[in-house]
């Protein structure tokens, strides 16, 4: 038994087919400026790893403010729980798993690189890095 498929019947499933790898959302999108940041840096750029963001994340710097050698400085070892900042306020957990509203605004993240990175590397961070610690994040 032969079956025809439609010209609708076949767009519509061709539709279906390709329908998820066209949506982006804020997150995917930040990592792709990232990524095209990276590459134009460095045309070698292979694609970023959540290993190299715990790396950063846990990391001791020596070029930022004293009180705040590492991100873990605030944000603690657990990126599923809550930080403090040195005032003491609390900050909501980094991880994706635990505050799934997290990285949805490109400038909020921006905003936040933009400081935190200057507060613990004492530099703005590099596209590579920010894409390998967001990365990180998103994976837990």
């Amino acid at each position: 038994m032969s079956r025809k498929i439609t010209a609708p019947l076949f767009a519509a499933s061709l539709a279906l087919i390709t329908a998820n790898p066209g949506i982006a959302g804020p997150r995917e999108e930040q990592l792709d400026r990232y990524a095209s940041a990276a590459r134009a840096a460095n045309p070698a750029f292979a694609g970023f790893s959540a290993a190299r963001g715990r790396t950063l994340h846990t990391q001791a710097f020596a070029g930022g403010k004293p009180d705040t050698p590492a991100c873990t400085s605030c944000h603690g070892n657990d990126t599923r729980g809550a930080g403090r900042n040195p005032a003491g306020k609390t900050i909501e957990a980094m991880a994706l798993s635990a505050s799934p509203s997290r990285y949805t605004d490109p400038a909020k993240v921006e905003k936040w690189f933009k400081r935190n990175c200057n507060d613990v590397l004492g530099r703005e961070c590099t596209p590579l890095e920010k894409g390998d610690w967001l990365t990180f994040m998103i994976s837990q």
